[in-house]
């Protein structure tokens, strides 16, 4: 029963998607939009329609966090941010004249929205062969940071490459007895 459920894990791509139309803040229509939809395999199955492409939105991941009392996020496709040598995090939206931090209430009003960004260094280096989050360069640990804090979601695995055993732990969320104490607004009571 519902009840009974004491974890909730969101699974995020380390940039965002969008199939068909709609507000997207974040949405790239240049060459780093397109590296993200080749690299990322970014076409549909049936289709092979190109999927919409952008900078990680935190104020939509923060938005779907708290409206699923997530207590744990997995981010994939790590890999494909590799050749960056700067990404951008969406952080804020501009919305008439104003800074708001929080996802808007209707459809219009997001897409009126400017993406507010913040700038971290890439690492430029391939992590598709990688095991461990130690084994992580220190910018794509210091990227997870980044989205974990803005998220408010702790990040317990990444996955940099397709191929299984490609996923790498993070944080052992199910067997951590204090998670919900550093994670108080997320915790499931």
């Amino acid at each position: 029963p519902p009840h009974s459920i004491d974890r909730v894990i969101g699974v995020y791509k380390a940039y965002i998607t969008r199939v068909g139309s709609g507000p997207m803040p974040t949405e790239l229509f240049d060459a780093a939009g397109q590296e993200m939809r080749d690299w990322g395999h970014e076409y549909g199955t049936n289709t092979g329609r190109a999927r919409r492409c952008g900078w990680f939105d935190a104020v939509a991941g923060r938005f779907v966090a708290q409206l699923n009392g997530l207590n744990a996020a997995v981010i994939t496709k790590l890999d494909v941010l590799d050749t960056f040598p700067t990404i951008k995090i969406c952080t804020a939206y501009q919305l008439h004249g104003k800074l708001v931090h929080s996802l808007p209430a209707t459809q219009s009003d997001l897409a009126a929205c400017e993406p507010i960004y913040e700038e971290v260094e890439g690492w430029q280096c391939d992590t598709s062969g990688i095991c461990t989050y130690e084994e992580l360069p220190e910018a794509a640990k210091q990227y997870l940071k980044r989205i974990e804090a803005l998220i408010e979601t702790p990040v317990a695995m990444v996955s940099v490459s397709p191929q299984r055993g490609r996923t790498i732990q993070v944080k052992d969320v199910l067997a951590t007895p204090d998670y919900d104490d550093r994670y108080p607004r997320n915790a499931r009571r």
